[in-house]
């Protein structure tokens, strides 16, 4: 197929895109012991971009053949022609840019196809069962298992010839506990780049249910928090959910354009001077982070992107377009979900460095604040930077040590504000938003992370 698009693309007198995409997907979820889906899915086809007259067009194809491939590219041309009379705004002649070439794959001593289907099926059922068994309290589990494996081969006929294998599986435990009219839920997930036993390299899915099991529970134990600004120490996931909803789209390129806070702040003061906010294709620190990506969807070399260098905003997300325009070089962030789909501009893995603190350290300095771990009940944010998150565990800290549970804790606020009050930052590291997806059009599998972190946010809560 490489061969196949090469040849397709030289005989373009215009610029042009291919990126041939086979994906096979699977999934199991099961319910209160009952199978929901056991499904396999495999798409393929062709997608095709041209540039003519400072336009792209695009189409895609299942017709694998030269002929049907060809087709896709004049009708690609076409749709881009016709559109160039009325667009107001050209695309700039794209930056250079180091283009992928060869052969590119996510390492993994066990790959996912070395595990049946049945095999993952009885992992699921086995888990739903067991959360289900581990307390009188627990009146409904669910429990799901993922994974997409995807091949693609990206040419471009400026000079990209990529060959890349990525594997992606995800993992979900959900239990909802009762005790009189009053319920409550706790959930546990992880997701990696890799293969099956990368997934529970952290955690295994005993121990996701145990997790599981304990929040639920704990939490119909547990008051309410009370509104209040204050102090609290973030664990990596919430770091993770910062970095990536609240400043990560702020940043994406696209989303500066159409007036996002960030816009015309390069070189200013954004953030504490403790924090470097990053975005990378390979993983960092940690390996098989969910949305690691060695080459774009544009035949881009992915690297690590500094977004706030010691607070200071240094660079936004770019795809080839957007460099242009913004006369900078691409960073690798062109990303497309399906062949069907263009290439828009996405994070993969948004994370905040680690510091020089202790864990222990940034919380014993808390005289009276909340320690708080992990997304829980969804949440917003938008290109002001505002946001609001549920909090899946929340902990009082009192002088310094970590005191009881409290629910129903959402913090909120701006989160360029929530970085200039960083005053701690720890020196460990996890990613934390590897399960699931991130939807902006179209799908995308990311991840986000980074340390502990102490910080000031608003506490939303009720009174019991």
């Amino acid at each position: 197929m490489l061969q196949l698009l090469q040849e397709i693309a030289a005989r373009s007198s215009e610029w042009v895109e291919l990126r041939y995409h086979v994906r096979r997907l699977k999934r199991i979820s099961v319910r209160n012991g009952r199978l929901e889906e056991s499904s396999t899915l495999r798409l393929a086809g062709v997608g095709v971009r041209a540039l003519v007259d400072g336009v792209f067009g695009f189409s895609s194809t299942t017709d694998l053949s030269e002929e049907g491939i060809a087709r896709a590219v004049s009708e690609a041309q076409g749709a881009a022609r016709t559109s160039a009379s009325a667009k107001r705004e050209k695309i700039a002649p794209f930056p250079r840019v180091s283009l992928a070439t060869g052969e590119f794959a996510v390492q993994t001593d066990d790959p996912l196809d070395a595990h049946p289907l049945t095999e993952k099926l009885e992992l699921v059922m086995k888990i739903d069962q067991m959360v289900r068994g581990e307390s009188e309290m627990i009146v409904s589990s669910a429990v799901s298992y993922s994974e997409l494996q995807d091949e693609k081969v990206i040419v471009t006929s400026d000079g990209a010839a990529a060959h890349v294998i990525d594997a992606k599986p995800d993992f979900r435990v959900l239990a909802v506990a009762q005790k009189g009219g009053d319920q409550a839920m706790g959930m546990d997930s992880a997701g990696v780049s890799g293969g099956y036993a990368d997934l529970f390299a952290t955690r295994s899915p005993e121990e996701m249910a145990d997790n599981a099991v304990r929040l639920a529970v704990e939490q119909l134990q547990a008051e309410y928090a009370a509104g209040e600004v204050a102090t609290v120490v973030l664990d990596p996931g919430l770091v993770g959910v910062l970095s990536h909803e609240a400043i990560g789209h702020t940043v994406e390129a696209d989303l500066v354009r159409g007036g996002a806070i960030t816009s015309g702040k390069i070189g200013t003061q954004v953030a504490s001077e403790l924090v470097t906010l990053c975005d990378s294709g390979p993983s960092e620190f940690i390996p098989h982070a969910a949305g690691e990506l060695l080459v774009d969807d544009e035949g881009v070399r992915t690297g690590r992107t500094v977004i706030i260098d010691h607070g200071v905003l240094r660079s936004y997300l770019h795809s080839r377009e957007s460099a242009a325009h913004f006369g900078v070089e691409p960073t690798g962030n062109a990303r497309a979900f399906e062949y069907s789909d263009e290439p828009i501009i996405r994070m993969r893995n948004t994370y905040i460095e680690p510091g020089t603190s202790s864990r222990d350290e940034i919380i014993a300095d808390v005289k009276r604040g909340y320690y708080l771990q992990g997304l829980g009940g969804g949440g917003q944010a938008d290109s002001n930077a505002e946001f609001m998150f549920g909090v899946r565990e929340a902990h009082e800290i009192i002088d310094g040590k970590i005191g009881k549970m409290v629910r129903g804790v959402t913090i909120s606020g701006n989160a360029f504000k929530v970085l200039k009050s960083v005053d701690a930052v720890a020196d460990d590291f996890t990613w934390g938003l590897g399960a699931g997806h991130c939807g902006k059009g179209q799908l995308a599998k990311v991840d986000a992370g980074g340390p502990h972190l102490r910080c000031v946010v608003t506490i939303g809560g009720r009174q019991q």
